[in-house]
């Protein structure tokens, strides 16, 4: 088959390696960067190409990868197109694309970074499709690279990506804030490392409810005054950790 790319970034390189990688034809990468497109194109042995308007209108299926924001402007130039357009949002509706005769979604549910290599079987990935034959089709494609493909419409899709941003974003945030607090006091954080590789392999075989611990679960009243005295001088940081604090308490306690 061949796939050409709207977009260069993380999702995009990731999913054209994998696609590649099942024998596909990764035919034009562009991008709103020319150096970035060139940079993925090379990769997978594709034609950077420098405007939209110039892609090639007889491909198979065309990705969009681009930010949520740049969805509705990139679409409008894929209207002539022949092939399969689908975008790889997972808290965009599907029918942003509705001016096109066949649409999709294929939303792979994962953390990327470009340096970071995965292995993308591993990847849920959920799909929906305008109809029938290109819900067929995504299906194919999406079991090629990934050994778990879910069939989820848009408003479940939302849900799961906001979910994902509790699950992931906010989750690494709090790293970031741990590790700047540890900086202060001249502590390594490689000390949180086996903390919170043993919280996220707990959540591996148990419900996430039944497993957390800590000062709001066992109600210590001192622990957490002294942790909001240590933060007196950062109000976000407080207001946070009492927000998130009392959250614990109302469904803990």
């Amino acid at each position: 088959m061949n796939i050409s790319f709207i977009g260069s970034g993380n999702v995009a390189t990731h999913m054209a390696g994998a696609l590649k990688d099942q024998g596909h034809n990764i035919l034009e990468i562009w991008s709103l960067h020319y150096d970035n497109a060139k940079t993925l194109a090379d990769k997978v042995e594709a034609t950077a190409v420098l405007d939209l308007e110039d892609f090639d209108q007889f491909a198979d299926l065309y990705i969009i990868s681009v930010s949520d924001d740049s969805i509705a402007e990139v679409q409008h130039k894929l209207h002539a197109v022949s092939g399969l357009v689908v975008h790889t949002s997972g808290a965009t509706d599907i029918n942003i694309l509705s001016s096109i005769a066949n649409y999709g979604v294929m939303y792979p549910l994962q953390t990327f970074s470009k340096g970071k290599r995965l292995d993308f079987k591993n990847v849920p990935v959920c799909i929906e499709a305008s109809d029938p034959k290109s819900l067929e089709t995504l299906k194919t494609i999406a079991n090629e690279i990934s050994n778990h493909v879910y069939e989820i419409d848009s408003q479940k899709r939302k849900t799961l990506h906001l979910s994902a941003v509790f699950a992931c974003n906010f989750v690494n945030y709090m790293y970031a804030v741990s590790s700047k607090l540890l900086e202060k006091s001249n502590i390594d954080f490689d000390i949180l490392r086996p903390l919170i590789l043993e919280t996220a392999m707990k959540a591996q075989i148990d419900m996430p409810g039944n497993i957390q611990t800590g000062p709001a679960v066992r109600g210590d009243k001192k622990t957490i005054s002294d942790h909001l005295n240590l933060l007196a001088d950062n109000p976000e940081l407080s207001n946070i950790y009492q927000t998130l604090t009392e959250g614990i308490k109302k469904n803990w306690q």
